[in-house]
């Protein structure tokens, strides 16, 4: 009976997570993507957030238990050709609870055919969307949870005596961890109704389905075996967020090496050594009017382009960074489209923030009034 009685608290036997991982590489990449990429990479980071931000609702609904179990965090399975990422696997005294965490803005109707609705507004509009139903997905989560279990067991008996025991052992639970969002499930079916919950309402829901349990009870070293369990087949290094930083990484990797293809065949065709643009100044254009001109014709814009390229190159090749990072050819685009005269007019350009119009300001537009400042022609 000691075993039995023998309290533990709450315990984390796992509590890192990959979508942390992919934040912090996420935003390490962005200080150097492009900014063509950065929109993308901020976008990405804020889903990801916004997922944290919920599971860390229900790691506080659970470290606040006051209730012996076992807590894993993001754990993900594979299983003949089946696989599940599970938020969270809560082991009691008297079940293990698979947990599929929502984090989500608006709110939540349920109807009798057991569809999810979303409803939420949007720059002063009302949208209502359908959305796949977690129940469905904790489903897929279940069954992979039971067909490992079938494989791990050798023995015919032992494997029989789980597939009995697992639907008492074993409860799905759909969390929406958001404290804002309202669940109206007054038409669903009540076995959907059971399987629905607000965070705040997690640590009730589970003390009543323990209730529920009474021709048994785990001792501390059986909730540890099912905890190690789950803990020796989880699979890391895996999920969709290693896919989506790599899949970015590439985009971003094959950019800078068309950016550097484009520096590399501007110096072939041009081997000579690059302007020194610091002999631009005001001295030449004293006691003289200067004919403005404005890149219109096709000549004028290659040239203006040479220039540019060969300044970032330069430039690029004294700092030790890709050419890009000084301007791409798109923002080199905007540049020449927009002609600006000074300083404060280049921050209009796509990419030219307040630092990079400090840094190399002064430079670009002596550039441009090279072009633009021309002397008279003697016909």
């Amino acid at each position: 009976m000691g075993l039995f009685n023998k309290k533990i608290g709450v315990v984390f036997a796992k509590l890192d997570n990959d979508a942390e991982i992919f934040v912090s590489k996420m935003e390490e990449l962005r200080q150097k993507a492009p900014s063509e990429f950065q929109e993308k990479i901020d976008n990405q980071i804020r889903i990801a957030k916004y997922g944290i931000m919920g599971e860390n609702n229900i790691a506080f609904e659970l470290k606040n238990s006051g209730m012996d179990m076992y807590v894993l965090h993001d754990i993900y399975l594979e299983v003949n050709g089946l696989s599940a990422q599970i938020d969270y696997i809560v082991i009691t005294r008297k079940r293990v609870y698979i947990i599929e965490c929502k984090n989500m803005f608006g709110n939540i109707d349920i109807d009798n055919t057991g569809a999810f609705v979303r409803n939420y507004e949007f720059n002063g509009r009302k949208i209502k969307e359908g959305i796949y139903s977690p129940i469905t997905q904790n489903e897929r989560h279940m069954n992979v949870i039971r067909e490992l279990q079938n494989t791990s067991k050798t023995n015919f008996i032992t494997r029989k005596l789980a597939e009995k025991s697992f639907a008492r052992d074993y409860k799905g639970i759909v969390v929406l961890a958001n404290p804002k969002t309202c669940l109206n499930a007054r038409f669903a079916k009540k076995e959907v109704k059971e399987q629905v919950i607000r965070a705040d309402q997690l640590i009730s829901y589970i003390r009543n389905c323990d209730a529920e349990v009474t021709e048994h009870t785990f001792s501390v070293d059986e909730m540890g075996k099912i905890c190690d369990f789950y803990l020796q087949n989880n699979v890391s290094n895996r999920s969709d967020y290693t896919k989506k930083y790599t899949e970015m990484l590439e985009k971003c990797n094959a950019y800078a090496q068309n950016e550097e293809q484009s520096a590399s065949d501007l110096q072939a065709q041009s081997p000579q050594k690059p302007a020194d643009f610091s002999i631009y100044d005001d001295s030449h254009q004293q006691n003289k009017e200067p004919e403005l001109c404005t890149h219109s014709n096709e000549e004028d814009n290659e040239k203006l382009q040479n220039d540019l390229k060969k300044f970032r190159l330069n430039q690029s090749r004294q700092e030790g960074i890709k050419p890009f990072y000084i301007f791409n050819n798109a923002q080199m685009e905007d540049l020449i489209e927009k002609n600006p005269k000074t300083l404060e007019e280049l921050k209009h350009v796509s990419g030219f923030g307040d630092k990079k119009v400090q840094k190399y300001g002064s430079q670009i537009i002596a550039i441009l009034n090279s072009e633009r400042v021309r002397p008279q022609r003697e016909d």
